[in-house]
């Protein structure tokens, strides 16, 4: 899988890319994916550039398990509209926004060909011979699974993993975790509010220095490339 910079939004591919988009999510994607072996197979084999990922072609279940730990964005529109059942998983009255769950919620979507994917429940999938019953008893264990190492691993950086997306799929009758995991593109995640204390603001304006300077860096290495390539061409 090579990876671009390309940028979709609302099912509608945007002219110019992102610089780096694809390079950083591709990273980030394989980074987690060697963080998460212990818990599920993966496709991932090998990443030989920061662009490429080499791994096992599945065939992709056609639905996304999306996990959320707090009532936020699509959730909480549908609660605040009287809504107290999503996919299948009863909702407590009196939840305000940004909530956190008592425990995480496993709200599955349809992976749809064209179009919009729609919520659907675990009961309908398997009715639906989407996937077994077998099958999504052990994506729903891996969900959670997943799920759990990724906020510990965003609370070690200061962060709240809010939500994100899983999908699977059969190679010779085995599962596999496919596609990207915890990914700016298929996560939410959020800081939690902090009281700015002296030492809080002493420690973060170096942080911000070293942010800038590297995307600084980052963009003049991207300009170079551009302008030495221009020359080649010429």
């Amino acid at each position: 899988m090579v990876a671009t910079d390309r940028i979709s939004a609302f099912d509608v591919v945007l002219p110019k890319g992102i610089p780096f988009k694809g390079q950083v999510l591709n990273q980030i994607a394989a980074k987690f994916l060697d963080q998460t072996a212990d818990i599920c197979p993966n496709w991932k084999l090998a990443t030989p550039d920061p662009m490429v990922t080499v791994g096992l072609k599945c065939e992709g279940f056609k639905v996304e398990m999306i996990i959320r730990s707090i009532l936020t964005g699509s959730a909480w529109r549908a609660y605040k509209e009287g809504c107290r059942e999503l996919c299948g998983v009863k909702l407590p009255d009196g939840m305000h926004e940004n909530e956190r769950f008592p425990e995480p919620i496993i709200t599955p979507t349809t992976k749809a060909d064209e179009g919009h994917d729609m919520n659907i429940s675990k009961e309908e999938i398997i009715s639906q011979n989407i996937v077994s019953a077998e099958d999504y008893a052990i994506i729903e264990d891996w969900t959670r699974k997943l799920f759990a190492r990724g906020q510990e691993i965003a609370s070690r950086q200061g962060l709240i993993l809010v939500d994100t997306k899983y999908e699977f799929g059969k190679r010779d009758g085995k599962c596999y975790l496919i596609d990207e995991i915890h990914t700016p593109d298929s996560t939410d995640t959020s800081m939690p509010k902090l009281r700015r204390t002296t030492r809080q603001r002493r420690t973060a304006t170096p942080t911000v220095k070293r942010v800038r300077s590297a995307m600084a860096h980052r963009t003049q290495l991207h300009e170079r490339t551009r302008t030495n390539n221009a020359r080649n061409y010429r």
